[in-house]
């Protein structure tokens, strides 16, 4: 019996070329923005080279993402690794200070999508809209949320879900509860 070989675990170098991919730029493009040559952002894509403190920093301001989630998630078992994420192992995805806390649910950015775990928290809301170049389908689990999508309006219950084409999208939590949804963002933009 022949068998397959196991895929690699997935890296900050597999994470940073999916995040380069989604937002269409070539090595040349990312290492002018970073101030560095080809070669070196090669080396850390293929995992050869490992950035500092100060490059991961300036990555991350560069692909607008918290720093955080270049530092990965708790280590998980070897037979785990790119397939299950663990409760306790998810990455965090936002800085949370806007009512809003956000956890990567995908083992890694290396698919065509994402998918985020998502909590509002009460009384919180995203004052200015956002229009990103995704299609985002969302799954409220609990609470309420309010959302304009667009010109539109909705107040979304458990158990609703809804889809945002790239039109600007704004959210408020105005409940005692949190709201939590399950979001599937493609292409990541994380």
């Amino acid at each position: 019996m022949i068998h397959a070989q196991p895929e690699r675990p997935q890296s900050l170098g597999a994470d940073l070329r999916a995040l380069r991919r989604a937002r269409g730029l070539t090595l040349v493009d990312l290492a002018e923005r970073l101030g560095r040559s080809v070669g070196w952002l090669s080396q850390v894509e293929r995992d050869l080279s490992e950035p500092s403190i100060a490059d991961l920093r300036q990555i991350a301001t560069c692909f607008d993402v918290p720093l955080s989630l270049l530092f990965g998630s708790a280590q998980a078992p070897t037979d785990e690794q790119g397939y299950v994420v663990r409760a306790g192992a998810r990455r965090p995805m936002g800085p949370g200070d806007d009512g809003l806390v956000e956890e990567l649910l995908s083992p890694d950015l290396t698919d065509d999508f994402e998918v985020i775990h998502s909590t509002f928290h009460p009384g919180t809301r995203l004052e200015t809209a956002t229009q990103r170049p995704t299609q985002e389908l969302a799954y409220l689990v609990a609470g309420r949320l309010d959302l304009e999508i667009g010109s539109r309006a909705f107040t979304i219950q458990p158990g609703d879900s809804f889809r945002i084409r790239g039109e600007p999208f704004r959210w408020a939590n105005p409940y005692a509860d949190p709201a939590v949804a399950i979001w599937v963002i493609a292409p990541p933009v994380y």
